[in-house]
């Protein structure tokens, strides 16, 4: 009996689904990357999985490069190396110019004043570093494998695989925001991105709001037209659709009603002496608005003295590798809100604030899901959130209640089920907060179930099997469109018609078209030689002699290549630039 083939899934990231550490010169060890990403995709059972990416750290050698390689491959990895650009391509373009602009934070104040030398040696390294995985992809590709790409770290990518195949299948999932058109005008390579973007079949987002604000900045920087399936470009329709990531529900549930747990949450309540409990769970990051959180607290604490002394706000702030600078900043700016809060409404026997530089233990965090009054989210911008669905699928008893950010992603996925607020305005959370601690119990039941039935149903593995069937729809209703030929034109018709016009315009491509024909017609490499066809010199010479005729060519292809067609206007696509070549 024949084995079943499944065909193949590689998926590209920044990083891979494990860290390395060299133990030895031709040794490694991995550590398993947290998050319901990994095992989503490696789950997806119809498919064979490879994932393309950073392992996290750099090897200089060739045998250190060989051995990580052979390692990798064991666990269905394969090793991107950036030593060369890592720098000015992750710390630099994608940390220092894409994440902040894509998070409403705009340009670094330090770059400002040398952002020209500053952004341009950083985009090339960009570029560079994409290139990189456009390699490592093209080496291990095989026909029929389908490439998912992830993230504003490969937005290049998915031109550089289409201009080499054509027909190679591939999706782009954004997992930040994607801001206004009009925050997105501020990135000087604005055009050049979107344009990649738009060489996928798919383009995916967490919400809708996000993927409006792309067909919205692809509409007024390149002048595309929108539909309701997503972006025309120069003829061709980009799909652009929503998938909003969950968790794995069941991961969450199940550990909640192990013992240990039960016992964590025992000794927790104990050491909180019956206080009402507010959760915050966030990494400690600048978009998190854990300040705002605790000027909004304290705000509660102010205008409501009843409650001093009976509630309780626990922060996890988990450690970033984001700059030690803005780290540090960050991080006295909460320490120092949480001794002054502290300062003006603790005692000797207790605090209102505790504030944790760390992560804690997985089976503590489910505990403490389990016995949370409030869990408040203030994020100023999130892709997602998904703390607000562990927090849901973790709850027993008498329920708690999601304040929840209306700028994170999660607020058009559970907002039905919590309190929405404004994180910018104190005043308003600091009332949530107290609408939350004083909602009747059948109250908090209700919303409990809304938003329990949503997260029960809709699993990161749910997110990428939605995600993978779109784009296997997408890229079949492709090839049978592809395969339509246009109606050919009346040439009696058209002759005469041409013949008594006075004005003409003609508008030809260039490959494939007046070029000598290609062995491979799906593939194109930017250093391919493409040689204007003898048959047709003369002829276009005729038609561009003539005054009543303009002729225009379209190509990808660099000025150098077109250089061979004289005395023809000419329409650069990679350029840029309308020229009349003498």
């Amino acid at each position: 009996e024949r084995k079943m083939v499944r065909p193949r899934l590689l998926v590209v990231s920044m990083s891979l689904p494990v860290t390395a550490k060299r133990t030895g010169e031709e040794t490694w060890s991995f550590t398993m990357s947290p998050g319901g990403l990994v095992s989503a995709l490696l789950g997806l059972k119809e498919f064979e999985t490879k994932w393309i990416g950073w392992p996290g750290v750099d090897v200089h050698d060739a045998v250190g490069k060989k051995a990580l390689s052979i390692a990798l491959a064991e666990k269905g990895c394969i090793p991107v190396f950036l030593e060369e650009v890592c720098d000015q391509y992750y710390n630099g373009y994608c940390n220092n110019i894409l994440w902040p602009i894509f998070h409403y934070l705009g340009t670094p104040p330090e770059y400002r004043n040398d952002v020209i030398i500053t952004y341009q040696s950083q985009y090339d390294a960009y570029k560079k570093a994409n290139r990189i995985f456009f390699d490592v992809v093209n080496e291990h590709y095989q026909e029929g494998d389908v490439v998912w790409c992830h993230d504003y770290h490969v937005m290049l990518l998915p031109q550089y695989l289409k201009e080499y195949n054509s027909k190679m299948k591939v999706g782009w999932f954004l997992h930040t925001p994607f801001p206004s058109s009009e925050m997105y005008k501020t990135l000087p390579s604005r055009s050049e991105l979107l344009r990649s973007v738009l060489t996928a079949d798919l383009v995916g987002f967490h919400t809708y709001d996000f993927a409006r604000h792309f067909v919205n900045a692809c509409m007024c920087i390149l002048g595309t037209e929108a539909t309701s399936e997503g972006v025309v470009d120069q003829g061709k329709l980009t799909r652009v659709a929503v998938f909003p990531i969950g968790i794995e529900p069941e991961r969450f549930i199940n550990t909640s009603k192990l013992s240990e747990v039960t016992e964590y949450m025992k000794k927790f309540k104990s050491d909180f002496g019956g206080r009402k409990l507010i959760l915050g769970v966030d990494r400690l990051d600048t978009i998190k608005g854990i300040p705002h959180k605790y000027q909004a607290f304290e705000k509660f604490l102010e205008e409501n003295e009843d409650w001093r002394g009976k509630v309780l706000l626990l922060q996890i702030a988990v450690p970033t590798r984001n700059g030690i600078g803005e780290y540090q900043k960050i991080k006295d700016q909460c320490h120092g809100l949480v001794g002054r809060i502290n300062g003006r409404f603790g005692s000797i026997s207790s605090v209102p604030i505790i504030h944790l530089d760390c992560s804690i233990h997985f089976h503590q965090l489910c505990a403490l899901y389990a016995i949370t009054d409030v869990l408040l989210v203030t994020s100023l911008r999130d892709g997602m959130n998904l703390v607000s669905s562990e927090f849901v699928a973790c709850q027993k008893g008498e329920k708690g209640v999601l304040v929840l950010s209306e700028f994170a992603g999660a607020g058009q996925s559970l907002g039905a089920g919590a309190l929405l607020v404004n994180p910018w305005n104190v005043k308003e959370v600091s009332n949530a907060i107290g609408e939350a601690l004083s909602m009747s119990r059948e109250e908090k039941e209700k919303k409990h179930q809304i938003n329990f039935q949503y997260v029960k149903t809709h699993s990161t593995q749910q997110w990428a099997d939605d995600f993978m069937n779109k784009l296997n729809e997408v890229t079949s209703k492709a090839e049978q469109e592809t395969g339509k030929a246009p109606h050919e034109l009346p040439q009696h018709d058209v002759v005469q018609q041409y013949s008594k016009s006075k004005n003409r315009l003609l508008i030809l491509g260039f490959y494939g078209t007046l070029t000598k024909p290609n062995k491979n017609q799906e593939r194109r490499d930017e250093g391919m030689n493409l040689e204007l066809h003898p048959q047709l010199k003369e002829r276009l010479k005729a038609l561009c002699s003539d005054p009543k005729t303009t002729v225009v060519v379209l190509s990808r292809s660099e000025k150098s290549v077109l250089d061979q067609v004289r005395s023809l206007v000419l329409v650069s696509q990679t350029q840029k630039e309308l020229s009349h070549l003498p």
